[in-house]
């Protein structure tokens, strides 16, 4: 009888190309559900310390869904690091501005604050509307629920 645990390294993983559409999804469900696919947590051979996670394309990000005031209450900041520089923008200005933007500091929160983390935020593509440059990766296209 073997009992040895399947670990799986940089040479086993199997990784697919996949394409989320955002339109009318709400934000946090959508972040969460794409972290874990970039970290590979729906996969079975699922190892913490390994990047096994899948290739993410996310289009009409600009569409995203936001529930109860968020869209005026909801806060976004920015520091340069210089005195006095604190900026501070809600999730209406920051769609309009950087429609993208929003998206990414999500599922980037989700992630692992650390190398593995930044190796996995690389992985993630996000588009204001519904065109691509990745059609050459044949990626499938991922229906979420919600």
């Amino acid at each position: 009888m073997n009992n040895k645990t399947y670990m799986a390294n940089k040479q086993s993983v199997d990784r697919k190309w996949f394409v989320i559409d955002a339109k009318d999804q709400t934000l946090g469900r959508l972040s969460s559900e794409v972290a874990a696919i970039l970290r590979g947590k729906h996969k079975p051979t699922f190892t913490p310390h390994v990047d096994c996670g899948d290739y993410v394309i996310v289009v009409n990000a600009k569409d995203i869904k936001l529930t109860g005031k968020k869209w005026q209450q909801k806060k976004y900041y920015t520091h340069s690091q210089y005195p006095g520089s604190l900026k501070e923008s809600t999730a209406l200005e920051m769609n309009t501005k950087h429609p993208t933007r929003m998206l990414e500091l999500a599922i980037k929160g989700m992630l692992p604050h650390n190398k593995l983390g930044r190796q996995l935020y690389k992985k993630l593509y996000v588009y204001e509307s519904d065109t691509h440059p990745h059609q050459a990766q044949q990626p499938e296209v991922l229906e979420l629920r919600g």
